[in-house]
C-alpha cells in the first residue's frame, strides 16, 4: 500500500462521518508486519468541541426517551455485534496483535457489558419507603447526567470501549468517545454497527486524537463525566485535571499483580494459569499476573515445568486466518523498545535470566514487533522490574519465607489491581483475601476480572475516583439521584393549603 492509499480514519459528529480538522497524523501499523495501514487524525479543541455540542443537543431528546427504548437500540446492538465477532476479533488482531482467539475473548467481555446495559429498565429503578411521619413518602429517581466522555487505551480496543458508552447511553447520556489513536479502526465499527442498530445521531460521537484532544475533552464546560483507562501517571492527570474542571471522574490506571503460590497448591493448575495470565494478550493488560511470589520453597514444584510451558509458546503473526502463534506482537515499535530496556534492566541488577525474549525473530515479517516469552528468577523487591509495570510477556519470580512476608511485599507496592493465591488451605486462602490491600482478589484463579455485573475495582494508584466501571457501580457514575417526598393532603387540608400559598 503506498503513502497515498493510506486511509485516514473519519470521527462521527452529530451522526455525520467527517474529516477532522486537525492535519497531524499518528500512524498505525500492522503490528505482525509493521507495515502502516491507516492513519489517525491527531484532532484537538476544535474538533472535540463540534462533537461535544452535537452531543449536548442530542441529550434532552435521548433522556427523554424512555429507558425501554433506550434499551431497544442495545439489544439490536449486541445482535450485530455477536454477527460481527469474527470480522471484528481479527481486525483487533491486526491493529494490536492478539490471537484470533484473544481478541474473541476481549469482545466477549465487550458484550456482557452490552448486556448488563440492556437490562437498565431495571438497574436505573429507585427506592421507595412510604409514611416515614407526616403521611411523607419518600422515593428515589435516577436521571442521566448530560454529556459524558471516554478516553480509552490501546490493549483492549474491542472490551473497553464497553465499559463506558453501553451504560452511559443506556441511562440516557450522550457520549464522546476518544480511542487510542493507536488501535482506532475496532472502535470506529463499533459506532457503525450502532447507528446500524439506530442509535440517533448525536447520542454517540467519536473523534480521535491523543494528549490536545483528552485536554480539551477535561476542560471542556458541556462534558459532565470522564471515564478514562490507561497508564497511572496519566490516569493521575485525568482525575486531578477533570475534576478541577467540576466533572465526575473514574480513572484506571496501572497494575503490578502478583500470584502467590503455597507449597500444598495444585501445581498442574498454577503452570497453566501462569501462563495464561502472564503471557495472554502478550502481557499487555492491566489484570496480567506480572510477578510471581514462590513460599516456602514452593518454586522447586513448578519452575520447572512452567519454564518448559512457557518455552513452548510460539511467537508470530496474528492478522490472517489460520496463524498458529500462541504469542503475538505487541502494539508498536516504541513499546517493543520499552520491553527491551527493562530486560536490559533486569539483568544489570543482577536477577537471573532463565528466558529471554528478545531474540524473537519472525522470519516472514521482520519489521514485526516481536519479543519472545520471558522470565527472570531470583528477583529481589528493590529491583525495578518488581516494582514497575512492563506491561509485556516478562515475568519476575521472587521468593519469600512465609506467606506474610509475601503479603506484606504486596502491600508495600502502590498499585492495587489485582493479587492470586494457590493454595488449598483455607484459613490462608481467609487470611490472604483480608490482608492484600488490592481490590480484586483471585482464590486459584489466575485474572480475577469480574464480569460486567460486578464492578472492576482497582486500589491504590491503579485507579482514581470513587465509583468503578461496570456493576451497580457504572449506573451509579453515569446517573444523580433525586431523593423525593411527597404528601397528600386530606380535600379540606388542601384548601386551606391552597389559601396560605
Amino acid at each position: 500500500m503506498t503513502d497515498d492509499q493510506v486511509p485516514v480514519c473519519k470521527q462521527l459528529i452529530g451522526g455525520q462521518w467527517c474529516e477532522a480538522a486537525a492535519t497531524e497524523q499518528w500512524e498505525v501499523a500492522n503490528s505482525s508486519t509493521g507495515a502502516v495501514i491507516a492513519r489517525t487524525p491527531l484532532s484537538g479543541a476544535a474538533d472535540v468541541d463540534a462533537a461535544v455540542q452535537a452531543a449536548a443537543a442530542a441529550f434532552p431528546a435521548w433522556a427523554d426517551t424512555p429507558v425501554s427504548k433506550r434499551a431497544q437500540v442495545l439489544f439490536r446492538y449486541k445482535r450485530l455485534l455477536e454477527e460481527h465477532l469474527d470480522e471484528l476479533a481479527r481486525l483487533i488482531s491486526i491493529e494490536h496483535g492478539k490471537t484470533f482467539d484473544e481478541g474473541l475473548g476481549e469482545l466477549r467481555r465487550g458484550v456482557e457489558v452490552v448486556d448488563l446495559a440492556c437490562g437498565m429498565p431495571m438497574l436505573m429503578k429507585g427506592e421507595t419507603l412510604d409514611d416515614l411521619g407526616g403521611g411523607v413518602d419518600y422515593s428515589t429517581v435516577k436521571y442521566p447526567l448530560g454529556v459524558c466522555a471516554g478516553i480509552t487505551p490501546f490493549n483492549f480496543p474491542g472490551m473497553i470501549p464497553h465499559w463506558m458508552f453501553p451504560i452511559a447511553v443506556a441511562c440516557g447520556n450522550t457520549f464522546v468517545l476518544k480511542p487510542s489513536q493507536q488501535t482506532p479502526l475496532t472502535p470506529v465499527r463499533f459506532v457503525e454497527l450502532l447507528q446500524e442498530a439506530g442509535l440517533p445521531p448525536g447520542v454517540l460521537n467519536l473523534v480521535h486524537g491523543a494528549k490536545e484532544a483528552v485536554d480539551a475533552i477535561l476542560e471542556h464546560p458541556l462534558v459532565r463525566a470522564v471515564s478514562f483507562v490507561g497508564s497511572t501517571p496519566v490516569a493521575q492527570y485525568i482525575y486531578k485535571t477533570a475534576a478541577a474542571n467540576g466533572k465526575r471522574v473514574q480513572a484506571a490506571g496501572g497494575a503490578k499483580n502478583h500470584l502467590v503460590v503455597l507449597p500444598d497448591a495444585p501445581m498442574d493448575l498454577v503452570v497453566q494459569n501462569i501462563v495464561s495470565s502472564a503471557f495472554g494478550s502478550v502481557g499487555e493488560r492491566c489484570m496480567a499476573v506480572a510477578s510471581i511470589i514462590a513460599v516456602e520453597g514452593s518454586a522447586e514444584q513448578f519452575m520447572g515445568p512452567l519454564c518448559d510451558a512457557v518455552s513452548a509458546l510460539e511467537v508470530g503473526p496474528t492478522f490472517r486466518d489460520g496463524d498458529s502463534a500462541t504469542l503475538g506482537p505487541v502494539v508498536s515499535r516504541q513499546h517493543l523498545e520499552r520491553i527491551h530496556g527493562y530486560i536490559e534492566c533486569g539483568e544489570s541488577e543482577g536477577a537471573e535470566l532463565l528466558l529471554d525474549g528478545r531474540g524473537a525473530k519472525v522470519a516472514e515479517f521482520p519489521d514485526g514487533f516481536y519479543v519472545g516469552p520471558t522470565v527472570f528468577d531470583q528477583v529481589q523487591p528493590a529491583h525495578r522490574i518488581a516494582q514497575e509495570e512492563i506491561f509485556g510477556p516478562v515475568l519476575t519470580v521472587l521468593h519469600f519465607d512465609t506467606l506474610g512476608a509475601a503479603i506484606d511485599h504486596i502491600n508495600a507496592g502502590p498499585f492495587g489491581n489485582a493479587a492470586c493465591l494457590y493454595t488449598r488451605s483455607g484459613p490462608a486462602a481467609r487470611l490472604f483475601r483480608s490482608r492484600v490491600n488490592h481490590g480484586m482478589i483471585g482464590i486459584n484463579v489466575g485474572v480475577p476480572a469480574p464480569v460486567a455485573f460486578f464492578p472492576f475495582t482497582g486500589w491504590n494508584r491503579s485507579f482514581f475516583g470513587d465509583l468503578h466501571v461496570q456493576g451497580h457501580e457504572g449506573v451509579s457514575f453515569y446517573t444523580h439521584e433525586k431523593v423525593v417526598l411527597t404528601r397528600w393532603l386530606a380535600t379540606g387540608e388542601a384548601e386551606t393549603f391552597d389559601r396560605k400559598h
